[in-house]
């Protein structure tokens, strides 16, 4: 992403008493060709910011040895700045004194030591963590953890530890055109991922957005301009969407008229039919004619950018988007027309095309940004 992008979405925090980048994979993880701001990894963005990093280490097998993997990430980078580590998964306080011997050689903080118990433990599944919506011991764990935190963990510290982010100088970061002026957007279990900072910018542009549930069978508002079927898992609810009549005959007449998109699982959605985990076939929209299989997956992640063939919802056709893949539905047929030509992080082109048919589009690419320029 661009730095003016980048700062944008940080500005949105301007209010808040602090605000926590959490990372993703390791600290200096990202792709092979660097973009506009580096590789894309969490150390980029730490050294944008000016903020410093705090290193969760799970030390389960591990003592003194923390320390000196600690003492890599402190000095791989001189613009990252760490400013000291938590302990996760510290088997006693012996574990836990031993582990600190060796950050004290090192003269590096530690914040705290937190414990191995399983209570404390969030489940995860295929594409990270289970969905919030939907464990209902969420709120007990999360007053779980922070009991432990506030017992083992030397908070006033740690916060003392925060440093104002540096304010930047670049230019405004291009609008994010709206789909429409009045959005249909699929909301529930089953359609649960799209970036925020899309949806804000198109509220910010003036556009209204409708929210529906197909899960409980309801279809579009026909007042709408557009219909946008956002990322999640259909892959785990496939038989109640076959079975949501209303929701797929609804869909089926908004797009006689009206533009319809998928990102992910709305775009398998779309499709004819869809295999789930344990390899029954339940028919989809049947919008598009890809068919989806759940039941032999292989992992697709990374970064895209997409050169579009044809107009989306709010991208006119030769757009170049960036973007976003992360699953693990395997494609079995996408016979209608490619939508874009998309390639990986290090621009080699990928086989998802997505698909285009009347009024409907879709891809597993989820949007991020787009720009009139190479990513």
């Amino acid at each position: 992403m661009p730095r003016p992008r980048i700062e944008s979405l940080l500005r949105q925090s301007d209010d808040a008493d602090i605000s926590i980048a959490e990372g993703v994979m390791g600290l200096f993880d990202g792709v092979a060709t660097p973009g506009a701001c580096g590789n894309g990894a969490t150390a980029d963005v730490a050294a944008l910011t000016g903020w410093p990093v705090v290193l969760v280490i799970d030390v389960k097998g591990m003592a003194q040895s923390a320390a000196a993997m600690a003492h890599g990430f402190a000095t791989y980078r001189s613009d990252v700045s760490v400013a000291g580590v938590i302990l996760n998964k510290v088997a006693g306080e012996r574990h836990a004194a031993l582990a600190r011997d060796g950050f004290a050689r090192l003269g590096m903080k530690v914040f705290g030591a937190l414990g191995r118990d399983a209570a404390l433990t969030i489940p995860e599944r295929h594409l990270g963590l289970v969905q919030a919506q939907e464990d209902d011991e969420l709120a007990a764990k999360f007053d779980a953890l922070a009991a432990a935190i506030e017992r083992d963990v030397d908070l006033d510290t740690l916060l003392s530890a925060a440093q104002p982010r540096l304010r930047s100088t670049e230019e405004a970061p291009r609008p994010i055109t709206p789909p429409g002026q009045r959005i249909a957007l699929a909301r529930d279990v089953a359609f649960s991922f799209v970036y925020p900072h899309l949806l804000a910018g198109w509220r910010d542009a003036g556009a209204e957005i409708v929210p529906f549930s197909p899960l409980a069978d309801e279809a579009p508002d026909d007042s709408c301009d557009v219909c946008w079927l956002p990322g999640g898992y259909p892959e785990l609810h496939a038989g109640r969407l076959a079975a949501a009549t209303y929701f797929i005959d609804g869909l089926r007449g908004f797009a006689r008229l009206k533009p319809v998109h998928g990102e992910c699982g709305g775009y398998m959605t779309l499709g004819a039919g869809l295999i789930d985990a344990a390899g029954g076939r339940h028919a989809m929209a049947g919008l598009l004619g890809l068919e989806t299989d759940f039941a032999q997956r292989k992992l697709h992640l990374g970064y895209r950018t997409a050169k579009l063939h044809a107009p989306i919802p709010g991208c006119h056709a030769g757009a170049l988007l960036r973007g976003h893949e992360f699953h693990y539905a395997r494609l079995i047929a996408q016979p209608d027309e490619p939508l874009a030509e998309i390639r990986d992080a290090n621009g080699a082109l990928t086989a998802e095309t997505g698909s285009r048919r009347g009024h409907v589009t879709g891809s597993f690419f989820h949007l991020v940004d787009a720009s009139e320029t190479a990513a």
